[in-house]
């Protein structure tokens, strides 16, 4: 385990798992009214497959975390792209709606081990700034998962029906199995697994000032985009008032935003700037841009101005989620399966939580939105000064990161 940089060949691979819910989530989500059509059934009940995905792929990766502790990664990636496998099937054959979202619940819990076990396999294998290295590179490709996924599934939807959508899905799930099979192999030494399933890791965990400070800045900050992505689309056609194509364009503006940010966060790392230092440059930025956005939507100023503090406070989060990331299994590789359990589990739970919040107001406003984001942004930043204060008591815990000073806090 060195601070080598992790090879293409291994990246890729790893990439593919950790798409695994922007795929199964954001593809089918144009099918919507004709699955509510076809299985006679309510708009709120088909909304629930997606809560019920994002439910299940939080707690899964708690559930697996400690599993991939024990028998190692490569194991728990196997047994959950096959059992993923089964639930994607079912999901596309369900007979109605109960089956439906049951299904999409056992998808995304057996697909948890796959993205659990892949981001700890990397954790396995580098630290320091190359681990920060490559979260935030994986960050700027899987920010394509958002531009491509919307736009394949709004153009087969109209092509398809909603089974076959699913059933594009379930060849995914095999291409991951494939991958898995010929490019992937066990990361994890027998003497390094832990004697038995111990879920009372992830207390030694949550006790550590160190990693969940950290962790809490990536939830925070990964809240803060998922408010957006989840009201974007009232946010941009019904108080904005643009078109649905004139939507796509924005939407996939910031998702370029995003992935350039990660980008060069990734370059940053190279450089061996440490990612407390981006991050702490980062925050602010995001906070400012999100206070901004709110100033435009509580004044008279025209609603198109909204545009450009939002894509540069969507852009600002790809320096946070990478980085605190990297920062947080720096602190937990003692046990990276529990701490990447731990860690996607929240981001996930989290989600789900805030995915509601655009709409409690009505489909007119963006004030939610705004206030929701300002509000994450403000609950980082505040988080991220108390952990590095936290930390700069205690400078041996990021040795890996040596060669570079912490941003002074």
């Amino acid at each position: 385990m060195t601070d080598e940089r992790l090879p293409l060949r291994a990246l890729l691979p790893l990439v593919l798992l950790s798409a695994t819910s922007p795929v199964s989530t954001d593809m089918y989500l144009a099918s919507f009214p004709q699955i509510r059509a076809s299985l006679h059934t309510s708009a709120s009940l088909v909304q629930l497959t997606l809560t019920a995905f994002l439910v299940g792929i939080g707690i899964g990766q708690v559930v697996w975390g400690p599993v991939s502790d024990h028998v190692g990664r490569y194991r728990p990636m196997v047994i959950g792209a096959i059992a993923a496998l089964v639930g994607s099937v079912a999901s596309a054959l369900a007979p109605n709606i109960d089956v439906l979202i049951a299904a999409r619940f056992v998808q995304a819990l057996a697909g948890a081990a796959v993205v659990v076990s892949g981001s700890a396999s990397i954790a396995d294998r580098v630290r320091g700034f190359a681990l920060a290295r490559t979260l935030t590179l994986m960050g700027s490709i899987i920010a394509l998962a958002p531009i491509v996924a919307p736009t394949v599934g709004g153009f087969l939807a109209d092509r398809i029906d909603w089974r076959g959508i699913l059933g594009i899905i379930c060849g995914f799930t095999v291409l991951q199995l494939v991958a898995i099979a010929l490019l992937l192999r066990e990361t994890m030494p027998a003497e390094r697994r832990s004697p038995r399933v111990s879920y009372g890791h992830i207390g030694i965990l949550v006790r550590r000032p160190q990693y969940i400070g950290h962790v809490g800045v990536q939830v925070l900050g990964f809240a803060t985009l998922m408010t957006y992505v989840s009201s974007s689309s009232f946010v941009f056609q019904r108080y904005i008032g643009f078109s649905s194509t004139a939507y796509g364009l924005c939407f996939a503006m910031n998702a370029v935003g995003l992935m350039t940010g990660s980008f060069i966060s990734s370059r940053l790392a190279h450089a061996r700037v440490h990612p407390a230092r981006t991050v702490g440059r980062a925050l602010p930025v995001t906070l400012l841009m999100a206070l901004a956005m709110v100033a435009v939507v509580l004044s008279p100023a025209p609603r198109w101005l909204l545009i450009v503090p939002l894509f540069l406070t969507v852009a600002s989060t790809a320096f946070v989620n990478g980085n605190c990331g990297a920062l947080a299994l720096e602190q937990s590789r003692d046990v990276a399966g529990s701490g990447s359990g731990i860690n996607g589990g929240a981001m996930f739970l989290m989600a789900g939580l805030v995915s509601p919040v655009g709409g409690i107001a009505g489909e007119g406003t963006a004030t939610p939105m705004v206030v929701t984001m300002a509000a994450g942004a403000a609950l980082a930043l505040a988080c991220f000064t108390l952990t590095r204060r936290y930390m700069a008591r205690h400078p041996q815990l990021e040795h890996n990161f040596a060669a570079s000073t912490p941003t002074p806090v």
